[in-house]
């Protein structure tokens, strides 16, 4: 009972606090009562009884306020959430103030991941902003007396259709009064036909910030009697502290050292002189012996393998094999990959008047907001975090490593701190992309028709592992998460960019590939003839239409290959056109082909850009990235060993939007990048006649795969 009530005091502001804060105006509170529990969703008022939540506020001076635990990283919700509320309630969208991760006044949320945000925080926003325009409406119909059926709005005016010049604004309505409102499922929002906003691409609204310099990241927080932390790190991971002699730090004028247990610092007013000072230290590790390698990892992995959850299923898997004329049969291999974003892992914390204030660089503001909580054994409404822009995550700024090491140093020296990782911490430090195995057993019937389907993924979680296809007989097995079991990993792993999709589609699509090419048919004829998922069929044609795809079996020499994949709720297509060297093994990139179907589409051009910075990074975790180690020692640190794709790489990439309002807005962020590993694999397949098994296909290892006979 005292976990569930020390995470309910997580979230907890009194309304008194809250409205302090928030200014006065129209408030529309929210229940979550008759909505699906959705992992990502803001935690419910009627789950914290205690607690108050709001999405928005109506200003006195017309202005609207979207209060949201997401934060930006880069991924353009600060301005599609913004279209989304500007929709319903009817206002301009430069009217719109976005406050967001703001864990003082924004409503609860698990983080931003997963591309949950449109789908899961846009649909009740949706109907908070609809049922603060009705109330609105209804307060409009009394002021000018008229009935509210006779109103419209349009900017922030109400006024009478049959008198337009019969008018009042919305800031006029609110002015000088508190009004507030709950919100109740399920309330009418605007069909896709009378949409205005939603559907069209504004410019950003950080978009100036960003391009002038001026938007601020967690790095640039600068506060009075700030000092930079830099921090003992051991020599690989489970070394433990023998013997440390800081007595040299003595030399640099100013520097403090602070040591609790294993936990040594020095703090300085100026960064370089705190690192400096850290390079002085004198320290004895003792590091345990670690056989696993890259060499003799994925056999420690089968071994440790939970016996597994079945994912999906469908008929007597017995039956299925008898049916079976041609059984096929692969293994694919994904390597540990790091998230290496531009932003390292930043934060500065402030302790003053018994409140510990946090600018983070994390997807999880509130889980950062009660990790400190626990570190400094505080109550949680001690704890304030203020989301500036994070400069990237991809998963990996989940956890809040380093606001709790910049919180501990605040409350041991008295003075805020700030500690920001090098790029060598940052590859320590990273939850990995874990190292994952997918076995494939399949079979096709006298017809070249897959009748049967066995598939088993380890330490990639389910994922993209659900079955599609029309296979009547199948079973997906996931046998361990992506963030590990004990004494699975050497290191931390954790979520990457569409977590274990990305390796289920490699196996999915390259398996698929390699029963076509043997069937004699042509990889998109394949696959059409055993799906009947009509969005998913739309976008595999309307890739290939737009590729130019010709009908041939693989490989043909013309190293063009096909993948496609349902992501949070999208239907995805890739097709990919490679040239490959034979002599040095290495692959480029001529082209590549997404469709796309994510329901509405709320900012075109935003998507288009998220499906671009998928694809790009696609070719990294395809082609070249992988974090090479020795037990608990990372032997990459940075960018001149760990090889992330660059601009010369690019190929002509073509994105087509096909747009569904009928299915509402799914998820854009993540989709793009799952099928570019696969696509490509299976173009190497095309043009060479080899297959490769493993990920990333690095040069090495296309040589190896071409010297087969």
């Amino acid at each position: 009972m005292k976990e569930q009530n020390d995470r309910k005091d997580v979230a907890r502001l009194s309304r008194r606090e809250f409205l302090k804060a928030a200014g006065g105006g129209l408030i529309v509170l929210f229940s979550w009562q008759g909505l699906p529990a959705q992992e990502g969703r803001p935690r419910a008022a009627a789950e914290l009884p205690d607690n108050f939540n709001a999405f928005l506020s109506i200003q006195a001076d017309g202005r609207v306020r979207l209060f949201t635990g997401k934060i930006e990283m880069g991924q353009g919700i600060v301005t599609s959430l913004a279209q989304m509320l500007a929709e319903e309630i009817e206002v301009e969208l430069e009217a719109i103030d976005m406050v967001m991760g703001d864990t003082d006044l924004c409503p609860f949320d698990n983080g931003t991941f997963g591309s949950l945000s449109t789908r899961f925080f846009g649909v009740p926003m949706r109907q908070a902003a609809a049922e603060a325009r009705g109330v609105l409406l209804e307060m409009a119909a009394k002021r000018l007396g008229v009935p509210a059926e006779q109103l419209m709005v349009k900017s922030g005016t109400v006024m009478d259709k049959t008198d337009t010049g019969h008018r009042i604004t919305y800031a006029d309505l609110v002015r000088g009064r508190r009004i507030e409102n709950r919100l109740f499922p399920k309330p009418p929002v605007k069909s896709a036909a009378a949409l205005s906003i939603i559907g069209k691409s504004p410019l950003r609204k950080d978009g100036i910030e960003k391009v002038t310099g001026r938007a601020l990241y967690a790095g640039d927080i600068r506060l009075p009697g700030m000092l930079y932390a830099k921090i003992l790190r051991p020599p690989a991971h489970g070394a433990r502290l023998k013997h440390v002699d800081v007595s040299p730090v003595r030399s640099v004028p100013e520097a403090r050292v602070v040591r609790e247990g294993d936990f040594v610092a020095v703090l300085h007013a100026q960064p370089d002189a705190a690192e400096k000072a850290l390079s002085m230290i004198k320290a004895q590790w003792e590091v345990p012996r670690d056989h696993r390698n890259p060499a003799t990892i994925y056999d420690h992995l089968l071994k440790k393998a939970p016996e597994g959850d079945i994912v999906s299923q469908g008929g007597d898997m017995g039956a299925g094999e008898m049916e079976t004329n041609t059984i096929h049969e692969g293994t694919y291999y994904d390597h540990y990959m790091a998230h290496a974003p531009v932003e390292p892992h930043t934060a500065t914390v402030r302790i003053a008047g018994g409140r510990v204030t946090i600018w983070p660089s994390s997807q999880r503001p509130f889980g950062a907001k009660e990790e400190v909580a626990q570190a400094l054994s505080l109550s949680a409404d001690k704890v304030h975090v203020v989301s500036p822009f994070v400069g990237g995550g991809f998963g990996g700024k989940s956890p809040n490593r380093q606001v709790v090491e910049a919180a501990r140093l605040a409350k041991l020296t008295g003075k805020p701190v700030h500690v920001q990782w090098s790029r060598a911490e940052e590859f320590f430090y990273d939850t990995f992309r874990p190292a994952a195995i997918v076995k494939i057993r399949s079979g096709t019937d006298g017809r070249g028709k897959v009748v049967f389907w066995d598939y088993d993924a380890y330490f990639c979680g389910p994922r993209g592992a659900e079955q599609f296809y029309t296979i009547p007989y199948h079973r997906e097995v996931s046998h361990g998460p992506y963030n590990g079991i004990p004494g699975a990993h050497p290191f931390g792993t954790g979520p990457w960019r569409a977590p274990g999709a990305n390796i289920n589609a490699f196996a999915r699509e390259s398996h698929l590939d390699t029963m076509a090419a043997k069937a004699g048919v042509d990889p998109l004829q394949f696959r059409l003839k055993h799906l009947d998922d009509p969005r998913l069929m739309r976008v595999l044609k309307a890739a290939a239409e737009k590729f130019g795809w010709k009908g041939l079996p693989s490989p043909s020499g013309r190293g063009q290959g096909i993948a496609c994949a349902v992501d949070a709720g999208a239907r995805v297509a890739t097709i990919a056109e490679v040239e490959v060297d034979k002599e040095s093994g290495k692959v480029r990139v001529k082209r590549l082909v997404h469709a796309q179907d994510m329901g509405l589409v709320i900012n075109p051009e935003g998507a288009r850009m998220q499906m671009e910075g998928g694809l790009t990074m696609g070719l990294g975790y395809a082609l070249t990235e992988e974090v090479r180690f020795d037990g608990g020692r990372i032997l990459d640190i940075n960018f001149d060993t760990y090889e992330i794709p660059r601009f010369s790489w690019l190929p002509r990439i073509d994105t087509i939007l096909i747009d569904n309002p009928d299915v509402g807005a799914q998820g854009g962020g993540e989709p793009p990048i799952i099928c570019v590993g696969a696509s490509i694999g299976n173009a190497i397949f095309d043009g060479t006649g080899a297959r490769l098994f493993d990920l990333p296909m690095s040069p090495e290892r296309v040589k190896k795969a071409l010297a087969k006979p």
